[in-house]
């Protein structure tokens, strides 16, 4: 009964309100109200013209499945699909071991992993293209020690790309990893080897339970983004290695065809929904009520 009436003395509170308001309309503006637009754009027909007009129609969802899109839907979840495996095998033990770390040290750990924000993911990945060119410092130095003869073709590969997804990725992995770790009760752990349980079955039957919803949450993160990140296939990828940003960039701006931009939008949209889904099944799973616990 105290808790209900403090939160009604302070919905009363005129900068409750006033953020409160706030809060909506910009959700509701910026967050809301766009992908309804894009939702609705994608059932439109194109117009050379006015780039969308009527009648209603589902040709923009039944072109994806045209061979020559669907290939590149397929090639971006495969290289999205390898970048968030490759984050999570070494994200989770790398938040891990930052969790573990003494708590005077924890802060400064996180804040070299973000530090790499603080400069524009775009510089960033030219810093990546002058690394992998021929005759960039990768090449370079693998000539100096005498590992290769001649350079070898790391840019505009699919491995490239992967690497530059990678790079630009990895700290959305570990923040919500690294929050689950904190969160994770170490009497449990004692119970697990009290009743006789080995490290690997604790960690089988345990950590990794307890750790999922920190898992989905960094799938979450990584997989969608990394399907996304247009700019990082065009630099380092070339024309062989496109993401379905790239599909989505080039029909909205090159061939103005607004409404297959929009369907490949949506489905973007809806992977992200069922993730979140699963998410939240994880997270009750362990017996969270409260999803903003978890990052």
């Amino acid at each position: 009964m105290a808790r209900t009436s403090r939160f009604n003395l302070g919905s009363k509170s005129p900068f409750r309100t006033a953020t409160l308001w706030l809060i909506w309309g910009w959700l509701l503006i910026f967050a809301l109200l766009p992908n309804i637009l894009v939702i609705a754009v994608s059932f439109l027909t194109r117009d050379s013209s006015a780039f969308i007009s009527l009648p209603v129609s589902i040709d923009s969802y039944v072109r994806i499945i045209d061979p020559l899109y669907f290939e590149v839907f397929v090639h971006s979840l495969w290289m999205a699909s390898i970048t968030t495996v490759i984050c999570l095998l070494l994200g989770y033990p790398f938040a891990w071991l930052v969790s573990k770390a003494k708590t005077r040290w924890q802060p400064l750990l996180m804040m070299l992993l973000i530090l790499p924000f603080w400069t524009n993911s775009l510089v960033r990945t030219y810093a990546l293209k002058l690394l992998f060119a021929n005759n960039g410092l990768i090449n370079k130095f693998l000539l100096a020690i005498g590992v290769i003869d001649t350079p070898i073709d790391i840019l505009y590969t699919q491995g490239a790309v992967i690497a530059g997804l990678t790079y630009l990725l990895f700290p959305f992995m570990v923040l919500p990893l690294y929050a689950v770790f904190t969160d994770l009760r170490n009497d449990m752990l004692l119970a697990s080897q009290d009743l006789g349980a080995s490290r690997r079955q604790t960690f089988w039957h345990v950590v990794l339970p307890l750790t999922t919803p920190g898992i989905i949450s960094g799938v979450l993160l990584v997989l969608l983004p990394a399907m996304g990140m247009f700019y990082v296939a065009d630099i380092l990828g070339g024309s062989r290695n496109l993401l379905v940003g790239n599909i989505i960039k080039n029909q909205f701006l090159d061939a103005r065809d607004w409404p297959f931009g929009a369907a490949a939008s949506v489905l973007l949209t809806l992977a992200m929904a069922v993730l979140l889904l699963a998410y939240r099944a994880s997270s009750r799973r362990i017996g969270k009520t409260d999803f903003n616990e978890v990052a």
